[in-house]
C-alpha cells in the first residue's frame, strides 16, 4: 500500500493536492482514501492529508503514522513541533521539500538517512500552484501513475474553476510531474503494520515538587548564567548517542535557551543547569534518539552511579 502524506498550510491547496493525488490512483484502478487534517482551522495554520493507495481493499483508518512519502509544500513547518513534518519516518521513506533551498542543503541540515528531494516554487508564485507541482511530482515519484490519468483527474477536481485556471494548474501540475523523471519509481509501497505487534506507551508520572511556600524571584539583569533554571524541570531530555544522526541544525538550532550545544564530534550537549525541560528537542529530533525520562528518576540514576 502507498501511504502518502501532505504537509502544509491552511489556504495552500493541500486538500485539493491530495484529492489529486487520490483520484490519479483511483483512475489507475486502485482503492483510495484521500482525507485533509485540520488542527486550527484558519488560514495559514498548520494542516496535512494524507492519500493511501492500494490494490485490495483497505482496513486501515486515521492518519498514516509511517508515510512511504512526505510531501512539504512549505518548508517553514520543518521545524514546527506541532506540524510533525518527520513523524515517523523511515530510512527508505522519500522527503519531497518544496523550496528555495537545494538537496543538498536540507540533506545538510537534517542528516536523514531517507532520501530527500526538493522542488523549487517559481518566484512569486501562488502557494496553491505550489501544493499543484507537488501533487504532479508525487504522482512520478510513485510510478504508478500515467500522465494521462493525472490530467484526467485534475479536469475532475478543477474542470468547474473554468478554462483558464485549469490550463494554469494543468501547465504546474504536467511540470512538476516531468521534474520528477529521474525518480519515477522512488517512492516504495509497504506493508501495514500488524496491530498484534502494537506496544502501548509507557506511562510516566510527573510528581509535583513538595512546597508550602512559593514566591517570585526576581533576578537582576545579565544574569541568566547564574540562574540555574534547570531546577525547574520535572521531565529530563536524554540524549541516545547510539541512536544520534548528529544533525547539528535542528535540537542545537531550535532549543530555546541555547542550553544545546555541539561538541567537536558533532554531538549534542545538553546543560542541565540551564535546561527548563520543555522538550521541544524531544519533539524536534527527526531520529528520535532524545528521550523524556522523569527528572526523579534521572537524579535516582545519577546518585546510583554515584555510589558505584
Amino acid at each position: 500500500m502507498f501511504n502518502i502524506r501532505f504537509h502544509g498550510r491552511g489556504g495552500q491547496g493541500i486538500k485539493t493536492a491530495g484529492r489529486l493525488l487520490g483520484t490519479a490512483f483511483f483512475l489507475e484502478g486502485y482503492e483510495v482514501q484521500d482525507a485533509p487534517r485540520y488542527g486550527a482551522e484558519r488560514r495559514g495554520a498548520p494542516m496535512s492529508a494524507y492519500v493511501r493507495a492500494d490494490r485490495k481493499p483497505i482496513n486501515a483508518r486515521g492518519i498514516i503514522t509511517h508515510p512511504d512519502l512526505v510531501v512539504v509544500v512549505d518548508d517553514s513547518l520543518i521545524p514546527v513541533p506541532a506540524a510533525g513534518v518527520l513523524a515517523g519516518i523511515r530510512p527508505d521513506t522519500v522527503l519531497l521539500i518544496a523550496s528555495h533551498e537545494d538537496d543538498a542543503v536540507w540533506r545538510s541540515r537534517l542528516n536523514l538517512k531517507s532520501p530527500i528531494l526538493t522542488i523549487k516554487p517559481s518566484e512569486g508564485a501562488d502557494p496553491a500552484s505550489v501544493s499543484a507541482a507537488c501533487a504532479g511530482a508525487s504522482a512520478r515519484l510513485t510510478g504508478v501513475i500515467r500522465k494521462e490519468n493525472l490530467i484526467e483527474a485534475l479536469e475532475d477536481e478543477l474542470g468547474k474553476l473554468g478554462p483558464a485556471l485549469l490550463k494554469a494548474n494543468l501547465d504546474t501540475v504536467l511540470q512538476g510531474f516531468e521534474s520528477m523523471s529521474a525518480h519515477q519509481g522512488l517512492v516504495r509501497q509497504s506493508e501495514a503494520i500488524a496491530l498484534i505487534d502494537y506496544q502501548k506507551p509507557e506511562w510516566i508520572n510527573l510528581p509535583l515538587e513538595a512546597s508550602e511556600l512559593a514566591s517570585a524571584t526576581i533576578q537582576g539583569a545579565q544574569t541568566s548564567v547564574q540562574v540555574r533554571t534547570g531546577l525547574w524541570r520535572t521531565q529530563r531530555p536524554v540524549v541516545h548517542y547510539e541512536d544520534c544522526h548528529r544533525c547539528w541544525w535542528v535540537c542545537s538550532s531550535f532549543c530555546p535557551d541555547s542550553a544545546i550545544s555541539v561538541n567537536e564530534e558533532g554531538f549534542p550537549v545538553i546543560d542541565y543547569e540551564h535546561c527548563k525541560g520543555c522538550m521541544i528537542c524531544v519533539a524536534q529530533c527527526p531520529s528520535h534518539a532524545i528521550v523524556a525520562i522523569p527528572e526523579s528518576e534521572a537524579q535516582r540514576l545519577e546518585r546510583q552511579g554515584e555510589q558505584r
